[in-house]
C-alpha cells in the first residue's frame, strides 16, 4: 500500500471522520464503520485532504482535464480544496465548479457556483462516500444539462466495497451504468489491512471484535468479486 494511503487512514482516523461503533447508512444500513467528511473542521485539514484527493486523481485521471465538479454540499469544499491541491503539487490550474440546491435568480443566477462550464470541458466529479450510487442519479443531469461535457468520472475519498442497487459495488454499478471511471483514495479493505490488529497512538483501532462486526457486515452487505 503506498505510503499517502496509510497516512490518510490515520488522518481520518485522527480527524474522527472515519469511526467505528453502531451507525446507520443513508441507505438504512445497520454498520459497524462511519465516514463523515463533516468532520474535517480546519484549514489545515483541508490543506491536507486536498492534496490526498489530488495524488488519487493524478493517478486514475491524469491531469489533462478542465474541471472538478463537488456535488452540493459536501463536495463543495472538496472541489476547492482539491483544485488549490493540484495547482501547488503539479502546477495544473483546474477549474472548480459545484451546484445549488436552489436556482438562484439574482445576482451571479443560475444553478452553479465557481467556474461557469463550455462546450468541450472536460469534468471529474468528487465526493465524499458513494455507498448506494444514487447521488450520481442526481448529479449528471446537472452537468451535462450546461452543454456538450466530457464527464470522465469519479473520486471519492473512500470505496466502501458494498452492494450497490445489484449485487456489484456502487462504484463498479456507477462504472457500467454511466460509462464513468471511478476510483477511491482508499478502499474498505486497505483501511482493515492498515488498522487490523495494530496499535495506533496507545490504541487499537480494529481489534478482533470490531474485525468480526465488519466480516459480518460484508457477509450481508459486501458486493459481489469482480
Amino acid at each position: 500500500m503506498e505510503t499517502y494511503k496509510q497516512e490518510f487512514i490515520e488522518f481520518m482516523v485522527d480527524c474522527e471522520v472515519l469511526r467505528f461503533g453502531d451507525f446507520v447508512t443513508k441507505s438504512g444500513r445497520k454498520t459497524p464503520f462511519f465516514v463523515n467528511t463533516g468532520f474535517y473542521r480546519t484549514g489545515a485539514q483541508l490543506r491536507r485532504l486536498g492534496g490526498y484527493y489530488a495524488q488519487a486523481i493524478e493517478q486514475k485521471f491524469g491531469l489533462d482535464f478542465d474541471i472538478l465538479f463537488g456535488p452540493a454540499y459536501k463536495g463543495i469544499p472538496l472541489s476547492v480544496a482539491a483544485a488549490m491541491a493540484i495547482s501547488e503539487k503539479y502546477d495544473r490550474d483546474i477549474r472548480y465548479c459545484s451546484n445549488r440546491k436552489e436556482v438562484k435568480d439574482h445576482g451571479d443566477k443560475g444553478i452553479l457556483l465557481g467556474s461557469p462550464m463550455k462546450g468541450g470541458d472536460r469534468v471529474v466529479i468528487i465526493e465524499d462516500v458513494t455507498t448506494a450510487g444514487t447521488s450520481i442519479q442526481e448529479t449528471l443531469p446537472i452537468i451535462r444539462a450546461q452543454g456538450d461535457v466530457d464527464v470522465l468520472g469519479l473520486v471519492v475519498s473512500v470505496d466502501r466495497m458494498e452492494r450497490g442497487q445489484g449485487t456489484k459495488s456502487a462504484l463498479r454499478e456507477i462504472e457500467e451504468t454511466h460509462g464513468l471511471k471511478t476510483t477511491a483514495i482508499v478502499t474498505m479493505a486497505e483501511v482493515v489491512e492498515h488498522l487490523y490488529g495494530r496499535e495506533y497512538k496507545g490504541r487499537v483501532v480494529i481489534d478482533d471484535a470490531m474485525k468480526a462486526k465488519i466480516d459480518a457486515y460484508y457477509k450481508e452487505y459486501g458486493a459481489a468479486p469482480d
